[in-house]
């Protein structure tokens, strides 16, 4: 049976990758976890700017015009109400969040958002500014209670 080849070891030299990983290791998991944490703060905050933009342009559909009712009988949104409405959900729901548009088509409202978030970690910027974009319609219908 052949024996395995003997590894002389220097005394200087025993250690250094231990050394090598005690140093490069922090370096890159560090940034990769702050990275993990920065995406996660991003998704959390975009997912809550589309369910506050979408919660408001559906509130926004709701406001009716009375007198383009009573005047010509058709659908349409008041869209004085609209612009209070829209600031209104958004300052509940997103207080950072600032409105960049809304337009009422006919019975149609379009809401687009944006925020900025600030990174606690910063690894590749310090802040990311979000956009959101939701479109509600206004329908004829009636909803008996049950």
């Amino acid at each position: 049976m052949a024996e395995p080849p003997v590894v002389a070891v220097r005394s200087g030299e025993s250690g250094q990758v231990l050394a090598f990983f005690a140093i490069v290791l922090p370096a890159v998991l560090l940034p990769v976890a702050a990275y993990a944490v920065d995406a996660t703060i991003v998704a959390a905050r975009e997912a809550g700017l589309q369910a506050a933009t979408a919660q408001a342009a559906e509130t926004a559909a709701q406001k009716l015009d009375v007198v383009a009712i009573r005047s010509r009988g058709g659908l349409t949104i008041d869209q004085a109400a609209v612009r209070l409405v829209v600031d209104q959900m958004l300052v509940e729901d997103e207080p950072g969040a600032g409105v960049d548009s809304y337009v009422v088509s006919g019975a149609e409202v379009t809401v687009v958002t944006s925020e900025p978030v600030t990174l606690p970690f910063s690894v590749f910027t310090q802040t990311v500014t979000l956009h959101a974009h939701a479109t509600a319609r206004l329908v004829a219908g009636y909803d008996s209670p049950a």
